[in-house]
């Protein structure tokens, strides 16, 4: 959620999470009437507008429904939860590539029920979050990705050198429903509130073949398994199922008795021990049996650092070297990540987006270098920075040489000070003087 919510929906928030911080046994009961709440719902609305998205199996955008008139919409879907009408449509399902050549499964709900599910997470979120362990840091205020990889590299550098590292098949396809309610049930008794998430995960499945038809099937209600990853909804829940691993770590005294420590990001974790690794696995894996989950047994493997590595959350964890050859522990862009957004530019640069206007196109190209080099600043970047910015001037040169037809690699006419100069091409290299740590 990156809006600012109105002053009433804060309060509001502010209150259900002193509430549940101060009182840990604490169990709401009326809830459900603050999901229809005019600026609560409105909000969520704008929440959901911010974060654009394609229309469900209904067919209904934004534009749409802003073309109908935004409050007379407000208006009937307040009147649906407050009568109890309301019943979600189907989620369409779409496959996105991932970097292994598989697909990711992604359930893509009707605006309706994202706004919805946004209005429950606004009521809810402030709740369980009072409840969420420190080892967990997705989908959290005031946390992100960088604030976990900060404290792998801080567990490596105090001796906690031998690493799990973990990988959970399907983890949001897999969540067990009746599991997953006694979480919520924990907190939320208001027997309308847990209609209503009930409700979500039972929703029926829409998919679309190679050759264009439909099929719907019931699949998360049949397996009783199983959030869509892309609801609203789903990141606090797959948090809150989560929490029940990482909680039970330290209360069965894992954490203690091997000196190793979780460090979860949604479904993604690593266990950094200064104890046997091995026998932290063994555990591992049969806690998350026990949850009804399973390890991926492939791409789950123990490192001992720094004479091998591993990967999380993009980043490469193992000996570094400085200029002056000292070795260190440290982090660095993963190289899979490198050919990732390598690949992106040269999507970005292909012969099919010849008719766009060149400073369109850079100025793309910018907010996705901008974006990514953000995110990857911590450690020694520059080779990596370098690398990015090598593809990137020459996949840009010879798009402008077919944009142009001149022959040749384009070097005289569009030289580097062109492309920085008059396009505006950001220059990774020279980020890197806002990094201290960058030219190690």
């Amino acid at each position: 959620m990156s809006l600012t919510p109105p002053e009433n929906v804060q309060k509001l928030r502010t209150a259900l999470h002193a509430k549940a911080k101060g009182s840990p046994n604490c169990r709401f009961h009326a809830l459900y009437d603050k999901v229809y709440r005019n600026d609560v719902l409105a909000f969520a609305y704008n929440c959901c507008r911010a974060n654009k998205g394609a229309a469900g199996v209904d067919g209904q955008g934004f534009e749409d429904i802003e073309a109908y008139g935004l409050e007379r919409w407000l208006g009937g879907l307040t009147q649906e939860l407050k009568s109890r009408t309301y019943r979600p449509a189907a989620v369409r399902r779409v496959y996105i590539p991932k970097p292994d050549g598989k697909q990711r499964p992604l359930g893509i709900p009707t605006v309706k029920d994202r706004v919805v599910q946004m209005a429950a997470v606004l009521v809810l979120e402030p709740i369980f979050e009072a409840d969420l362990q420190p080892e967990q840091y997705a989908y959290r205020p005031q946390r992100n990705a960088l604030d976990a990889v900060r404290q792998v590299h801080k567990l490596l550098n105090t001796g906690h050198e031998q690493v799990v590292d973990a990988d959970l098949s399907g983890y949001f396809d897999s969540i067990p429903h009746t599991e997953l309610m006694k979480s919520v049930a924990r907190r939320i008794v208001d027997g309308a509130m847990l209609h209503l998430i009930k409700m979500w995960l039972d929703a029926a499945v829409e998919e679309t073949d190679e050759r264009g038809k439909t099929r719907r099937t019931t699949r998360n209600r049949d397996a009783g398994r199983g959030t869509p990853q892309g609801a609203p909804i789903s990141p606090m829940l797959s948090n809150l199922y989560m929490r029940r691993f990482v909680l039970g770590w330290k209360a069965l005294g894992h954490e203690k008795r091997l000196d190793a420590h979780l460090v979860n990001y949604a479904d993604d974790f690593v266990i950094c021990c200064r104890g046997s690794a091995d026998q932290a696995r063994a555990v591992m894996q049969e806690m998350i049996s026990k949850l009804k989950l399973t390890v991926n047994e492939q791409k789950t493997q123990v490192c001992k650092i720094p004479d091998e590595t591993f990967d999380f959350l993009g980043y490469t964890f193992g000996r570094c070297h400085s200029r002056s050859g000292r070795a260190y522990i440290g982090t660095r862009p993963s190289k899979k990540r490198i050919a990732r957004i390598c690949a992106a530019i040269s999507e970005m640069t292909s012969r099919r987006w010849l008719l766009l206007d060149a400073e369109e196109r850079v100025g793309l190209l910018n907010r996705m270098l901008v974006g990514w080099a953000n995110y990857f600043c911590l450690g020694p970047v520059s080779n990596a920075y370098r690398r990015v910015h090598q593809h990137v001037r020459y996949r840009l040169r010879q798009w402008l040489c077919a944009k142009h037809k001149v022959r040749g690699a384009g070097s005289r006419r569009f030289s580097d000070q062109y492309l920085h100069g008059v396009l505006g091409l950001v220059c990774l290299p020279k980020r890197t003087a806002k990094l201290p740590w960058a030219k190690a």
